[in-house]
């Protein structure tokens, strides 16, 4: 984290913002037009360095509560709720559908001539599901190659 907390912006931001405040009187009957910029220039960036401050301190908010949420979410994970239509797949009935799309890839592998690439990484994916979307998408894939299958013979 640092001696400056992640707040090296803001830190940036407000000194060059002390900097502008403090040339500005010393400037101020230089030339009309350099009051003019100071008069944008300051308030502008003391603004910077309070939109620095404030989005710093909630990304640290965020960080802090975000990994308590986590830990406590993956405790008790006994179904996982799509958030397309709200239903909910429990763990038992995604391991159904990873054996099911398992054994339809085994029976496809033999009939059709896939690159062991391809097998390994349709294995990994059906491992991996989750959701009721990633299974459909397995399942359209899988019906795709028994339809070049199926043209092949």
């Amino acid at each position: 984290m640092g001696y400056l907390g992640n707040h090296l912006a803001t830190v940036v931001t407000a000194v060059f913002a002390a900097v502008l405040t403090g040339l500005w009187p010393y400037f101020v009957d230089f030339a009309p037009l350099l009051n003019f910029i100071f008069i944008m220039a300051v308030p502008i960036t003391w603004f910077l360095a309070f939109t620095c401050w404030i989005s710093q301190k909630s990304a640290d908010y965020m960080h802090k509560h975000a990994h308590h949420s986590e830990k406590k979410s993956l405790s008790n994970t006994q179904t996982i709720q799509t958030t397309t239509t709200g239903t909910q797949v429990s763990l038992s009935e995604i391991k159904q559908v990873q054996n099911e799309l398992s054994s339809e890839l085994n029976s496809l592998k033999e009939t059709v001539k896939i690159k062991d690439s391809e097998i390994e990484r349709l294995n990994q994916e059906i491992s991996n599901l989750q959701t009721l979307v990633q299974i459909e998408s397995l399942k359209t894939e899988l019906a795709n190659l028994k339809m070049l299958a199926s043209k092949k013979k």
